[in-house]
């Protein structure tokens, strides 16, 4: 069973290091905790490595990016390879700078990923698919994934596993998550999803936690991961009443998390392995 990833975060209770945007670093740690994992946040070169080294998983997060983090999160995750634990990079707006790009190719040419997740935009960027994309974190509207161009993004996704040597995982309105020989296409999630700044920060700090408790089944992990947000949005949807907003949907999307068993996200989890 899927769900049985989940269980084992809440059995094994991985301790995360978020090197994360200041923007969503609460919501990051709380969406740890009520995954069942534990979270730590430590962006300083001078202690990065040595904190990661009591860590169980690793979430690089370009967000709010700086010199100095982009040098924590470089020897954080060198460490994390000499450990082997799994390392998760989200290249969040990769495409708006050249200091983004060259921060990510440094990374990629010294730090094995385990997984990394961004919208098509991001990961075309950091594939080379393109040379810019300077729209910042959001994705372009002509390269989303629909139903139409869903079976060219499959493979197109799989080959950009392949060339990253990592498992890819691509979310929007339809997600897919890859090794580059199988796709898991996930039908999870709701719109509001993207009316909440940082829900998908919050998916990588997830799919970290997911990933160090389940380190023999990166794919299955991650893509249930990316299952348990969207399943997540969608139950908070059903809680929503017309006083509320986009406020408190966050914080029904991180209880969603919280109160979500094994055998729920086995029910929910809305996919198909291509």
């Amino acid at each position: 069973m899927l769900g049985d990833l989940l269980a084992n975060v809440r059995k094994k209770k991985p301790l995360i290091h978020t090197i994360t945007t200041y923007v969503t670093a609460n919501d990051c740690a709380n969406m740890v905790i009520a995954c069942g994992a534990a979270p730590i946040m430590a962006d300083d070169p001078a202690e990065a490595a040595q904190v990661t080294s009591i860590c169980a998983g690793l979430d690089i997060n370009l967000g709010t990016l700086t010199e100095r983090k982009a040098q924590s999160m470089h020897l954080a995750g060198i460490r994390s390879n000499e450990l082997q634990h799994p390392v998760i990079l989200d290249p969040v707006g990769v495409g708006a700078s050249s200091f983004r790009r060259e921060t990510v190719a440094r990374l990629l040419k010294d730090v094995r990923f385990t997984a990394i997740r961004g919208n098509i935009s991001e990961v075309r960027t950091i594939a080379d698919a393109v040379e810019e994309h300077p729209r910042g974190v959001d994705a372009d509207r002509a390269l989303a994934v629909t139903e139409e161009t869903l079976d060219r993004a499959v493979e197109e996704i799989k080959g950009y596993a392949l060339k990253l040597k990592t498992v890819v995982a691509v979310t929007g309105a339809i997600d897919i998550v890859t090794d580059g020989e199988r796709a898991f296409v996930i039908r999870n999630g709701h719109p509001m999803l993207s009316d909440v700044t940082g829900t998908g920060c919050q998916l990588s700090a997830l799919v970290a936690a997911f990933c160090a408790a389940n380190p023999g089944s990166v794919l299955e992990a991650t893509a249930e991961a990316v299952c348990a947000m969207g399943l997540a949005g969608q139950i908070a949807h059903t809680r929503m009443t017309e006083q509320d907003g986009n406020a408190t949907y966050r914080n029904y999307v991180i209880d969603a998390i919280y109160n979500m068993t094994p055998e729920d996200l086995e029910r929910g989890a809305n996919y198909e392995v291509r």
